[in-house]
Order: C-alpha cells, then sequence, then structure tokens
C-alpha cells in the first residue's frame, strides 16, 4: 500500500499543534510537521505527540514552510502526500477522504473546499479573501475553483515531485493552483466544513491579509 504522509506546516502553534498531529495519524502513515522558526515549544510538543519534526532556523513563511514538508515526505517514500493547518481547522476524517479520493487514481491535485457546502459558517471577512482569491487565481493563471485558499489539499507522488513552489507567503495556495493547472494536472474538490475558532481566526488570511496576498500574486504574475 503506498505510504500516506501528511504535512503540516506550524509557527509558534504549541497550544494545538499535539492535537492536530495525534489526529493526523489516524489518516495517515507518518506525519511531518515543519516548525517554522518558532519562538515557542511548537516543534517539541509536535515531536511528543508523534511527528516527524523538521525546523527551520528562521520563519520562512508558509510557502517556505510546505516546500520543506512535501520534500521531506517524498524522502520518506510517500506515495500520497497531504497538507492540513496546525491551527485545529481541519478533521483528520477530511484528510483521509483526500487520501481515499487520490487512490481512486483519477485525480492528481485534491483540495478539500469549505465553500462547497460549508461558506455559511464561515466568517464574512474569510469568504471575501477566499473570493478574491479565486478570482485573482482564476484571472491570472486560467484556473478556477471554488476554494484556491484551502490548506486542506492532497498531491499524487508524481505530482508532489514535479511541484516547484517559488513564493513563501500565504500566495502559496494559489501557486499549488497554477503548478497544477501549468503541469496539467487532473484537479477535483471534495466538500469539506469551514471549522473556526477564535484561536484559529486570529491567525491566517483575513480580509487585510487577502489584500497583501492579491498583491504578491499580481506582482508573482508580472514577473513570469
Amino acid at each position: 500500500m503506498d505510504l500516506r504522509v501528511i504535512v503540516i506546516p506550524a509557527y509558534n502553534e504549541e497550544k494545538t499543534v499535539a492535537e492536530v498531529v495525534r489526529g493526523a495519524l489516524a489518516a495517515a502513515d507518518r506525519v511531518v510537521v515543519v516548525d517554522d522558526g518558532s519562538n515557542d515549544r511548537t516543534g517539541q510538543a509536535a515531536y511528543a505527540a508523534g511527528a516527524l519534526v523538521a525546523r527551520h532556523a528562521v520563519n520562512r513563511g508558509l510557502g517556505g514552510a510546505l516546500g520543506t514538508g512535501i520534500a521531506a515526505a517524498l524522502r520518506l517514500g510517500a506515495g500520497s502526500v497531504v497538507t492540513m493547518d496546525a491551527d485545529g481547522q481541519h478533521r483528520p476524517e477530511d484528510a483521509s477522504r483526500v487520501f481515499e479520493r487520490l487512490a481512486k487514481g483519477d485525480a492528481d491535485f485534491i483540495i478539500g473546499s469549505r465553500l462547497i457546502s460549508g461558506a455559511a459558517a464561515m466568517p464574512w471577512s474569510r469568504q471575501a479573501a477566499n473570493r478574491i482569491g479565486n478570482l485573482l487565481t482564476w484571472v491570472l493563471f486560467g484556473v478556477k475553483v471554488s476554494d484556491s485558499q484551502s490548506g486542506l489539499r492532497g498531491l499524487t507522488a508524481r505530482a508532489a515531485a514535479e511541484l516547484e513552489l517559488k513564493t513563501n507567503g500565504m500566495e502559496v495556495s494559489s501557486e499549488f493552483v497554477r503548478e497544477a493547472g501549468a503541469r496539467g494536472w487532473r484537479i477535483s474538490e471534495i466538500p469539506i466544513p469551514a471549522i473556526y475558532t477564535d484561536y484559529s481566526l486570529s491567525k491566517g488570511q483575513g480580509f487585510a491579509v487577502g489584500l497583501k496576498t492579491a498583491a504578491k500574486l499580481i506582482l508573482r504574475r508580472l514577473m513570469t
């Protein structure tokens, strides 16, 4: 059976990462946490919970952490890779569903979409940021998906090996979609619930961050 690996980028997530890792281990054979230069005990908590931990000496950003984690998953011999957030936004059972969808063999890249059925639970600021991200991803890169900014995504080993991430910030979510379109990957989406807590809302992509991400995406497109 193909090795299933979950990659979790984490920056100052000691409050939640251990629980996320334990849940992820129920869905995958291995869990890789990338401690992205945290100044708390994120790495120690993840390791104690059973994850393999890679650490950046300095904070490189979401894109840098995902690149490191996916490379580590491939070195482990992953047959499929799923990424999920460290703040508790994603359910282990939904990561399992992504793996199961990849195992069918008719998709190379899976997005867990909160906007297919879960938008009602998403704060307006997050909805606005996500829809801006979707629109720009379509306009700039020619690929239309319902939730380009989702952190729950899956790749086959072939897609993961072809992936070339060149951005370090949150614009990496759109870069995944750009890569899928440019490389002709078969894209599919599965509905997942939008889960938010006060803690998770303090992080991630609100409206203001969404605007900054949009500016970086436009700059990225102009440079290519």
